[in-house]
């Protein structure tokens, strides 16, 4: 068997890593038995292979994409010094790693200035986003679509913010109609733009969003966690390119680069435009930062303790692949959203299932034919099951019946759902698997 790229950087990097401190006098670490250790590990083997195989092709379900080897690679190399990245004290090498990936970051998103860093996922960096929102409009309402993610309202709730969801039409997007019905009130002090819904990979109409803050005066964030590397595809829709090309009007930003950046969990990332909103966080701390006079990132950030290894994998990965439009990495992206509309395709013409609207990004959604919506969504269930037990992993979503042909289902009304199957085709070889993940999908759908 062909050595695992990262454990072949690892065994040949980690001696040269552990040089550098070799002359210090040894510490007598105390290290357990090997043989014990042995014994635990295989334990962990045997216990980590009850799981899904989420770095395969044909897992194509939920969002979880395999770090490239070198993320890995450096990840457990910094895991040697397990640096923290709250103040230079503790992550000196990793803090400036992580400003340096961050800033790439921020300037895919054409900001040369603005105040950002890493958290430990998009949760974090939302909530950090909102709350700086809630500083700047006290009280004030934060407003995101239906299909925007669950963590806005769970966060609003944290932070004290009434929260108000906004329809979506039948592509999943925000409803600009009904939003400016809401604005007129004066009492929505931020719009949460999701730029790649988290269920269809829906892309919110930014431009448009924009006007109505020029006429209502409220604040944007831009919640990109999932579809933030988008911004350098090359064949995105006009919508979505329209967005996309508007994302740096913005006032915050959230993307994970733990989602389609290449990285292990947990790595999130919050930018603000205006880099004077740092003055929200500043606090006092008798013994943290005293030791240098230059920004320590626990002075801009909510989080403590941050993983610095989580900044030296993302450091290492730019580095080999840079956030470049055409590059490999965008490259990769597009090939992600070629894949989905290569699938949406086939099942679009296929009489057994009833697709939703054309993916924007790299999710698909479809549904299962049937004379009834309960039928329809037990015939979803049913084909899940029959896929996984074929090595194909798909997912289910509960989904309004309005986003896709809502009169094959006599049953439904217009508030109604029904449960489909959805797929995630994030990896970079999922276009080169996407005939192999059909043929599976049509055998599961005829047993």
């Amino acid at each position: 068997m062909t050595q695992d790229p990262a454990l072949q950087l690892l065994a040949e990097f980690l001696p040269e890593l552990q040089e550098a401190f070799s002359h210090l006098p040894a510490s007598g670490s105390g290290n357990a038995p090997l043989d014990a250790m042995r014994n635990v590990l295989a334990q962990v083997v045997s216990r980590m292979a009850d799981n899904y195989p989420y770095f395969h092709p044909l897992y194509a379900g939920q969002m979880l994409k395999p770090p490239h080897p070198v993320a890995r690679a450096a990840y457990a190399l910094a895991m040697w010094i397990n640096p923290n990245n709250h103040a230079l004290d503790g992550g000196r090498a990793s803090s400036r790693l992580e400003m340096e990936a961050v800033r790439e970051i921020a300037s895919m998103f054409g900001w040369k200035e603005f105040l950002g860093h890493l958290t430990s996922g998009g949760t974090f960096a939302n909530l950090e986003a909102l709350w700086v929102a809630g500083q700047l409009a006290p009280g004030k309402k934060i407003a995101a679509s239906d299909q925007a993610h669950y963590t806005h309202s769970r966060i609003s709730a944290v932070l004290g913010l009434p929260f108000v969801g906004v329809p979506a039409d039948p592509r999943g997007r925000m409803d600009l109609a009904a939003l400016e019905t809401m604005l007129q009130s004066g009492e929505i002090g931020t719009v949460v733009v999701t730029l790649g819904t988290t269920s269809m990979g829906a892309v919110d109409p930014l431009p448009q969003v924009l006007e109505l803050r020029r006429k209502y005066n409220f604040r944007v964030h831009v919640d990109a966690a999932y579809g933030g590397y988008f911004k350098l595809a090359s064949n995105l829709g006009p919508d979505a390119a329209s967005a996309f090309a508007k994302i740096h009007e913005a006032d915050s930003i959230v993307v994970d680069p733990h989602k389609h950046g290449l990285q292990p969990y947990g790595c999130g990332c919050v930018l603000f435009r205006d880099p004077t909103v740092g003055r929200f966080y500043k606090h006092d701390s008798p013994y943290t930062y005293f030791t240098s006079s230059e920004l320590h990132l626990g002075e801009i950030s909510l989080e403590c303790s941050r993983a610095g290894a989580a900044a030296v994998a993302l450091w290492a990965t730019q580095k080999l692949l840079p956030l470049h439009a055409e590059g490999e990495f965008a490259v990769s992206l597009a090939q992600g959203r070629q894949a989905a509309l290569y699938l949406y395709r086939k099942i679009a013409q296929d009489p057994r299932f009833l697709p939703g609207p054309e993916p924007e990004l790299d999710i698909l959604v479809w549904a299962v034919k049937a004379d009834t919506l309960q039928e329809s969504s037990q015939r979803a269930q049913e084909v899940f099951e029959r896929a996984a037990a074929m090595d194909l992993h798909l997912a289910l979503a509960q989904l309004p019946v309005k986003c896709f042909a809502a009169d094959q289902w006599p049953d439904a009304c217009s508030q109604s759902k029904v449960t489909v199957l959805r797929s995630v085709l994030m990896k970079p070889d999922h276009l080169r698997w996407v005939d192999e993940i059909w043929n599976r999908l049509v055998r599961a759908a005829e047993m």
